[in-house]
């Protein structure tokens, strides 16, 4: 800022509110100083800027995978508003693990960000989440909800979705049908038990619910999590070997779905001849697959859009009560279902 004033010829004082845009400043100095901005490359030093106005326009994101396609759409999303709205957005990955996520939020609030959009690596587990509080920026998580906590969230419609895409091999006449989710669980599920992640939770609940409905017994046993331990792919196989082989399945997301993909082309099997599959989320690839593959798709740029939408009004200072936005998912039917090949 010294420099700049110097060579404009103008007090650092005048510099400052030139380049600032406020207070009295003619035209024609303005011009000078910006000029001379522009000669010696200065840049404002931000985090100054920071401590003097107690802003920082920027917000923090924290995601769970930045490998999953939901999660770069959602980023997106929230971007574009953020960009919008004059915000800049500064990324991190959680990789699903608690202790990476603390560190991430450790370092969004040393970068002074205004506030937070989280996808909590658990709903249940919320320490890390309280921090946020604690430090008084607010907080809006997205695509997974914490009901522990007062605050905003913005989340789709998973528990009607998993009864949509259940109900669809259902009424093709499939009864073997497993479930499959990367998340990491403690042995089998059983009803008591809470998922780390309520979003899969809410699946999870919505697909056994429909199995149940339709009679199939003991529906729990169908539930795989912790693919991501064991390997998609190696699970699929398992799961479509056999005399008890499965007839279809449910594929928590894209990433899942992908891998039963390769799995049954492993095996010779045909989709959807051999074995019926839908997965939640729309990736590029279901749509361009010999089948094409039937999804639920979810409003994922949407959802990111949301959240921020809902941040940027706490950071501006609204005051009103925690919203739950719940989005509406869509089906896409596609050519991955067909009636179960008779024994």
């Amino acid at each position: 800022m010294s420099d700049v004033a110097t060579t404009a010829g103008v007090s650092k004082a005048t510099a400052a509110r030139a380049l600032g845009d406020y207070g009295a400043v003619s035209a024609a100095v303005r011009d000078r100083v910006l000029a001379a901005a522009e000669q010696l490359g200065y840049r404002p030093n931000a985090l100054a800027k920071t401590m003097s106005t107690g802003r920082s326009n920027t917000l923090g994101i924290v995601i769970g995978d930045i490998e999953n396609p939901f999660f770069a759409q959602a980023t997106r999303g929230a971007a574009d508003v953020a960009n919008a709205a004059g915000f800049d957005l500064i990324l991190s990955n959680s990789d699903e693990d608690a202790e990476i996520e603390a560190n991430a939020i450790g370092v969004q609030l040393a970068k002074r960000v205004d506030g937070l959009l989280v996808a909590p690596a658990s709903s249940v587990r919320i320490d890390n989440l309280r921090t946020i509080i604690d430090a008084g920026r607010p907080l809006v998580l997205f695509d997974r909800a914490a009901p522990e906590l007062q605050v905003d969230t913005v989340i789709a419609a998973n528990r009607k979705g998993a009864r949509d895409l259940t109900s669809l091999l259902l009424a093709a006449g499939h009864r073997r049908i497993a479930f499959i989710s990367s998340i990491a669980h403690d042995g089998p599920f059983r009803r008591a038990d809470s998922l780390t992640s309520s979003s899969v939770d809410e699946r999870v609940r919505g697909f056994v619910e429909t199995l149940e409905a339709a009679g199939v017994p003991e529906p729990e046993r169908f539930v795989h999590l912790n693919a991501r331990i064991e390997g998609v792919e190696q699970l699929a196989r398992r799961l479509l070997e056999g005399d008890a082989a499965v007839t279809a399945i449910v594929a928590s997301d894209s990433l899942i779905a992908l891998g039963v993909f390769r799995a049954a082309r492993a095996l010779d099997l045909r989709i959807p001849d051999d074995l019926s599959l839908v997965a939640f989320d729309d990736a590029d690839w279901t749509g361009v697959t010999t089948p094409g593959v039937t999804v639920m798709a979810q409003p994922i740029h949407e959802i990111g859009a949301e959240a921020a939408r809902l941040l940027i009004r706490r950071i501006r200072g609204d005051g009103g009560p925690p919203v739950t936005s719940v989005l509406e998912q869509r089906l896409i039917a596609r050519d991955s279902v067909a009636p179960p090949r008779a024994v």
